[in-house]
C-alpha cells in the first residue's frame, strides 16, 4: 500500500480528499500544522473526523514558535504590510505548514503528499513550490484541482459512502492563525460591498479607550505595560487586548499569483499594532539610509514569500541584513487603543536619535553656526543650480 501525506484541515475539500485517497488504496496519513488557529479541544475534533473517514493515522504538529522565529519575526521587522494594508496573514501561514508537511512525510517513508487546493487560489502555488523543492521524489496529489470538482461533487461523493456530516457552507469563511485572521464572504466576490460586523469573529466589547505600552528588544515585541514575556505570547496577549476594541479590520485587494486580482477580509489586532509600534521605534532609533534601504528590501521580501518563494536564497540575504538593522531597535512605544483604531503616543529609547544637544528640529541649531548652515545650503544646491544654468539659459 503505498503511503501518502495529507495536508489536512477538516475542511470539505480535505474531507474529500480522505475518504477518496483511502478507497484508491493509499495509506492516508492526515497532518495538520497548528500555526496558531488551532486549541486542544480542535485538534481531539480533527483527530476523530480524520480517523472516521478512514485515515490511518492523524498527527498535528505545532509549529507557533517555528512560524515566528522563521517568518513573522521579518515581518515586524521589515514592518511588512502588502499594498500598505495587508500583514500577509494565510500566505506567510501556508509556508511554514508547506514545509512541516515535508518533513513529516520525509519522515515515515510517504511516497506521496496531497493537499486539497483548487486550481484557482494561491496555496496551490505555495504548496506545490514548497514540495517539489524539498521533496522531488515525493509525488504530488491534488485530487479537487485535478478533477475539477465542485462542493457539490465533494458532498455528494461523501454521502454516497455513507458520511454524513453537517456540510452546509457557513456564510462567511475564517481561517485563524497567530498573525492575524482571515475572513471571506459573498461581499469580498465583488468589488463594492464591505464585510458587515458580524463577519469578524472578534467584536467590539470594550469603548472606554486605554492606554497601553509596548516593550521592544531589537526589533521584536518582549513585553506589554512593563511585564516581560516571549514574542509568541505577547503577540497573544496584545491580540487579545485589542481585539476587544475590534481594531486591525479591513479588506486587503490584491494580485493573486495565478494573475487574477482577488479581495479578502481580516483583522489583526496584534499584527498591525506591533507594526505601526514597531515602525515609529525604528524612525527614531534607524538612520535615514539604514530606512530607507530597509523599505525597499522589506516590499520586495513580502512580495516574495507571499508568492511562495519563501525557499529562494535572497531571503535568506534579506532577512540577514533585517536582522543587522536591528541592534538598535530597543524602547516602549506608548498607544492608545480606541474603538475600531488606535494612536501612536510616542516613544522612549536609549538609542532615540532625536537627541537635544545636537539640536532641537525648527528650534535651536547647538552643533554648527548660521555660517556653517549657509556652506551646506550652497553645496547641496549645486547640481540643481547647474542643471537649471546649462538648459535654460
Amino acid at each position: 500500500m503505498k503511503k501518502l501525506v495529507l495536508a489536512y484541515s477538516g475542511g470539505l475539500d480535505t474531507s474529500y480528499c480522505v475518504k477518496h485517497l483511502s478507497q484508491l488504496g493509499y495509506e492516508v496519513h492526515a497532518v495538520s500544522v497548528n500555526t496558531g488557529g488551532f486549541d486542544a479541544e480542535e485538534v481531539k475534533s480533527l483527530s476523530a473526523k480524520a480517523m472516521a473517514l478512514g485515515a490511518t493515522s492523524y498527527e498535528s504538529i505545532d509549529a507557533v514558535d517555528t512560524f515566528y522565529q522563521k517568518v513573522i519575526r521579518f515581518l515586524v521587522f521589515g514592518n511588512v504590510l502588502k499594498n500598505n494594508t495587508y500583514p500577509l496573514s494565510v500566505s506567510a501561514e501556508r509556508i511554514i505548514q508547506a514545509v512541516e508537511i515535508v518533513n513529516y512525510a520525509k519522515s515515515i517513508g510517504a511516497t506521496h503528499i496531497a493537499h486539497g487546493s483548487t486550481g484557482a487560489g494561491n496555496d496551490q502555488v505555495r504548496f506545490d513550490l514548497i514540495f517539489q523543492t524539498l521533496a522531488p521524489n515525493i509525488e504530488i496529489i491534488t485530487p479537487i484541482r485535478d478533477q475539477k470538482l465542485s462542493r457539490e461533487d465533494e458532498i455528494s461523493f461523501l454521502k454516497s459512502h455513507g458520511v454524513e456530516m453537517e456540510w452546509a457552507k457557513a456564510q462567511y469563511s475564517v481561517n485563524k492563525g497567530l498573525w492575524g485572521t482571515s475572513v471571506g464572504g459573498k461581499e469580498t466576490l465583488e468589488s463594492k460591498d464591505p464585510l458587515p460586523e458580524e463577519a469578524y469573529p472578534s467584536q467590539l466589547s470594550e469603548q472606554q479607550p486605554t492606554k497601553i505600552a509596548l516593550q521592544f528588544t531589537k526589533g521584536q515585541l518582549s513585553g506589554i505595560d512593563g511585564k516581560q514575556m516571549d514574542a509568541v505570547s505577547a503577540i497573544q496577549a496584545l491580540d487579545q487586548i485589542a481585539s476587544s476594541y475590534a481594531i486591525g479590520r479591513n479588506i486587503h485587494v490584491g494580485d493573486t499569483i495565478i494573475g487574477i486580482k482577488g479581495r479578502v477580509g481580516f483583522e489583526a489586532a496584534a499584527p498591525l499594532l506591533i507594526i505601526k509600534a514597531h515602525h515609529l521605534l525604528e524612525k527614531h532609533t534607524l538612520s535615514k539610509w539604514q530606512q530607507q534601504q530597509k523599505e525597499q528590501l522589506a516590499s520586495f521580501y513580502g512580495m516574495h514569500l507571499h508568492e511562495g518563494h519563501y525557499l529562494d536564497p535572497v531571503l535568506r540575504d534579506i532577512e540577514a541584513f533585517m536582522e543587522s538593522s536591528q541592534k538598535m531597535v530597543t524602547g516602549t512605544v506608548f498607544v492608545t487603543l480606541h474603538p475600531y483604531r488606535f494612536t501612536l503616543d510616542g516613544i522612549e529609547s536609549a538609542h532615540d536619535l532625536m537627541d537635544s544637544s545636537f539640536g532641537s528640529y525648527g528650534e535651536m541649531n547647538r552643533n554648527w553656526t548660521s555660517e556653517d548652515a549657509k556652506g551646506f545650503i550652497t553645496v547641496t544646491a549645486n547640481a540643481t543650480k547647474i542643471y537649471n544654468h546649462v538648459n535654460n539659459s
